[in-house]
């Protein structure tokens, strides 16, 4: 999977992949800006821009959008993360053209309405409130406020209701200005698609797109804490976690690989400890999140009340053991199940055009699946207790929703 690569003169990346047998295609705009690049008084403008340039451009209407894609059975959606924010479709392959014209129209001439505003705004305090009667969900935006307090990576991608009541139809312009622009950004398609034509349409729809730089984000600085949601629900949820690697640190594939072993399915130590051995947890897992300077390992488990105190003392003794005593054959299944998960989301052209993304934003350039594979398999037993170890020597971070006591490490 070597995909064409064609860098525009406003720094705008092309990267595709035409997938052998394809008739459909997956496309997408991915811009390296997230929740994390925003002000503190504009907590959530990030996730609102996504939603309203939804409600219409200068050309289409909010119906029109929906319509155009749904008339010739595509699927156009959109997703902010906190380093992250792409506009992406799923068409067949003659349909290419409508869904590259109906993304770069959200992004080069939204409307932003006053009164389409308003109502926008409501909509995200209703999901802000599902989010937070949720706590499966919410519990891990509190972990990332404990982990790297007072800071835009601690902070939610949905805004509080203060943030999001200030935010201006000027605000979501200046937004646009400052975060997309060319270098930020990459097209990124597979399927039945043509690189050649995708440079051309990208040429006229995105050559507008500013150069030069976007403004940087706050550099994270993970402190470590506790965050207490002592509302009562019918199970507790709770997680801790460390700082991990970031995406291109070198403990990335052994941390990577630690998270999986520790606690990535029914054979891990996690899981067989908590939930097999003791009863304890009906859900317990582990995973690592990273980001350009930072990343965090985190284990989440929920436990009927009574449990909670109990399963969560035992999370550490359990990550502890794994960092001085994982073998040879643990390893080798978190290294199959790594890469069996890799391998399984390049069988669409979906999961090819994210991970192409993916591997732009990250790196510069693409990175072969099968790199990706022999760094996996280069991690020998040593490197990743070693990297275990260091990172289980820093501070916790900890959050819960439910009515435990917990006591700081």
């Amino acid at each position: 999977m070597t995909p064409a690569v064609t860098t525009l003169a406003n720094g705008l990346r092309i990267a595709s992949f035409a997938t052998p047998g394809a008739e459909t295609a997956a496309l997408g705009l991915y811009a390296d800006t997230g929740s994390r690049f925003e002000a503190a008084k504009l907590n959530g403008i990030a996730h609102l821009f996504e939603h309203m340039v939804f409600k219409g451009t200068q050309t289409r209407s909010a119906r029109a959008i929906a319509e155009q894609i749904e008339d010739v059975g595509g699927q156009l959606n959109a997703y902010t993360a906190r380093d992250m924010t792409a506009f992406h479709a799923r068409v067949l392959g003659d349909d290419v053209p409508l869904a590259f014209e109906l993304i770069a129209d959200l992004v080069r001439a939204p409307r932003f309405d006053d009164d389409d505003l308003a109502r926008e705004k409501d909509v995200v305090l209703s999901e802000l409130g599902e989010a937070r009667d949720t706590p499966d969900d919410i519990v891990f935006d509190h972990l990332q406020e404990a982990a790297y307090p007072d800071q835009p990576l601690g902070r939610s991608i949905l805004g509080s209701e203060e943030t999001l009541a200030a935010i201006e139809a000027a605000d979501l312009r200046a937004w646009l200005a400052a975060q997309f622009r060319g270098p930020a950004c990459v097209l990124a398609a597979a399927g039945k698609v043509d690189h050649q034509a995708l440079v051309e349409m990208a040429e006229r729809l995105l050559g507008d797109l500013p150069d030069g730089a976007q403004p940087g984000g706050e550099r994270a600085s993970y402190a470590g804490g506790i965050h207490h949601d002592r509302r009562k629900f019918e199970q507790t949820h709770l997680t801790f976690g460390y700082e991990a690697a970031a995406h291109r640190a070198p403990d990335y594939y052994p941390l990577t690989l630690f998270a999986t072993a520790a606690g990535g399915g029914m054979s891990s130590r996690l899981f067989q400890e908590l939930r097999e051995e003791r009863g304890l947890a009906y859900s317990v897992y582990s995973t690592m999140t990273s980001y350009a300077d930072t990343g965090l390992f985190s284990v989440y488990l929920a436990a009927a009340n009574g449990n909670a105190a109990r399963a969560g003392a035992l999370g550490i003794p359990v990550l502890d053991e794994c960092a001085q005593g994982l073998d040879a054959a643990e390893l080798a299944r978190a290294k199959a199940q790594l890469k069996a998960g890799l391998l399984m989301s390049l069988e669409g052209c979906a999961g090819q055009a994210e991970y192409i993304a993916r591997q732009m934003l990250t790196h510069g350039a693409p990175v072969a699946p099968s790199e990706v594979v022999a760094r996996i398999d280069a991690c020998t037993v040593d490197e990743v207790r070693a990297a275990a170890q260091r990172m289980l020597a820093g501070p916790v971070a900890r959050a819960h929703v439910g009515a435990i006591k917990l006591r700081a490490a």
